[in-house]
């Protein structure tokens, strides 16, 4: 298995957000749970950028799809 393209730190980055681990793990803990019946890219708190970006990702299998499925479930978890 070949390891992903990128990582949740590029990800974060991507998204104009700060890319260090604790701010990463800061953010999802202020904002998890997200209901299940909320898709990642619904969620309030991302700009229309950001949710365009997180949406056409997954939607197009694209590059970031693996790393923007795990931030989907870090999030939805509870």
């Amino acid at each position: 298995m070949e390891p992903p393209i990128h990582s949740m730190n590029d990800l974060f980055a991507q998204l104009g957000l700060p890319s260090d681990q604790a701010a990463i793990d800061h953010f999802i803990e202020a904002q998890r749970p997200l209901a299940h019946s909320v898709a990642l890219h619904e969620a309030a708190f991302w700009t229309p950028a950001q949710a365009a970006f997180l949406r056409d990702e997954i939607l197009e299998n694209a590059d970031w799809a693996e790393v923007v499925d795990e931030l989907n479930a870090r999030l939805h978890a509870r």
